[in-house]
């Protein structure tokens, strides 16, 4: 005991303890896959196009290749009528060029014949019987447009896409475009997560939850599915029980793997026997305590070439450690450019009393503020152990270290919490 209480904890900041942990975290390294298997991955090559995309000038719509200076003016009261020559749609190229007074007729996609620098739609025409066949033009507001240009969206040789973007159905798509069956990415960082206590069970022994005698095991499956969420291969490794061996053996099952976290008995307490165990094992303990509530309790260190995350064992404080601390440096390890987390500007719903000398997170839902802004009212009681707070947060309220109270309307940050899908609009679409 008095080895334990002998050792100084840090009290870093939030800023302080973020940014030593970016400096160790590194890119895992790259592996190969096909573009159809990369949505949601981090690319690690630059991407250059090959060829000009489109590879020539096109339609934007259904209708009649023309020459802008043959329909300008028309109007239903004084229609242009110009001689159909030719078809063209998707997929064949035009044989003939327009010419004075002349259009073809041409479908989406298909290219645009030489002599033609507009296409009239096709609901501004009207079809006039006989031979040669004949169309008339009632508006002239097509004149010079509804061409997609050659190279107007990708030119050759240029750089379309960089290294460390995250893969979305849009880069997926100019992937494809540029005729890129397959793909560079970073790796999936494997992280390990064992939860650690003799008082947890999971959910076969739920029997011992039920009858009052254990606590469930809520942790590693929250942090799985946050690991899964920030691109990582979640690997749960079990309950390890307060005693040496038992920690050690779990520790040993997770050599090889990127990252270990683990949650509780990282304390002082007697029985808080975790860090201890993994210095023995070799632990290079970076720091310990983070000035934040809740996870004070937090200590980050590398074990050979694994990062270690000692979480505290509370559901609420392990769950917003990961977010405010974790998330980031898996991020950085799967490669991405992009590593802070999102913030967003919201008013408060209510008045929030704060303790100085802490940053605080607490567990917010959003709504309209019907002035096109976003209000954050507090879930409900914001204690540590209070699991369902952060099933029913949309996101995390920040209240600074020196900040006491923020008052009802008062403008503070929030980071939005990842969604179910991450393409889901909470709020709907603007009228």
């Amino acid at each position: 005991m008095a080895e334990r209480l002998a050792r100084q904890a840090d009290w870093l900041s939030v800023r302080e303890a973020l940014d030593r942990i970016l400096a160790t975290a590194a890119p895992v390294g790259a592996e190969r896959v096909p573009i159809a298997d990369a949505a949601g991955r981090t690319l690690a090559e630059d991407i250059r196009s090959p060829l000009d995309h489109p590879p020539w000038d096109n339609s934007a719509m259904d209708g009649y290749a023309v020459r802008a200076a043959d329909v300008r003016g028309a109007s239903r009261s004084a229609p242009v009528v110009l001689e159909v020559i030719d078809s063209v749609r998707a997929g064949t190229f035009p044989k003939r060029s327009v010419g004075p007074g002349q259009a073809i007729r041409i479908m989406t996609g298909a290219p645009v014949p030489e002599g033609a620098d507009s296409v009239v739609r096709v609901e501004d025409t009207e079809a006039r019987p006989g031979t040669p066949e004949r169309i008339a033009i009632f508006d002239d507001r097509d004149a010079g447009h509804n061409i997609r240009r050659r190279a107007e969206d990708l030119r050759a040789g240029a750089l379309v896409l960089e290294a460390g973007r995250v893969l979305r159905p849009g880069e997926i798509g100019v992937l494809a475009a540029v005729g890129r069956p397959e793909v560079a990415v970073t790796r999936r960082p494997r992280i390990g997560i064992l939860s650690t206590g003799d008082e947890l069970a999971g959910p076969e022994a739920f029997e011992h939850v039920r009858a009052g005698r254990r606590i469930a095991d809520s942790n590693s499956y929250a942090l799985a599915a946050a690991v899964a969420t920030a691109g990582g291969v979640p690997v749960r490794l079990g309950i390890a029980r307060d005693d040496e061996a038992s920690l050690r053996a779990h520790f040993e099952a997770a050599a090889g793997l990127d990252v270990l976290i683990t949650t509780a008995g990282a304390s002082v307490g007697e029985h808080d026997v975790v860090r201890d165990v993994l210095e023995r094992l070799g632990l290079q303990l970076d720091f310990w305590r983070v000035r934040m509530r809740p996870g004070s309790p937090f200590s980050f260190g590398r074990l050979g070439r694994m990062l270690v995350f000692g979480l505290p064992g509370n559901p609420v404080s392990a769950l917003v450690t990961f977010e405010v601390l974790v998330r980031p440096a898996l991020r950085r390890m799967a490669g991405r450019r992009d590593v802070h987390s999102r913030t967003i500007r919201v008013r408060v719903a209510e008045p929030i009393e704060s303790k100085a000398g802490l940053a605080h997170f607490l567990r917010v839902r959003l709504e309209p503020d019907g002035a096109g802004g976003l209000a954050a009212r507090l879930t409900g009681a914001q204690g540590s152990g209070i699991v369902s707070s952060m099933a029913e947060a949309d996101a995390l309220l920040v209240v600074p270290e020196a900040v006491e109270r923020l008052a009802d309307g008062e403008e503070a940050v929030a980071i939005p919490l990842p969604a179910a899908d991450a393409g889901q609009e909470a709020f709907g679409l603007p009228e």
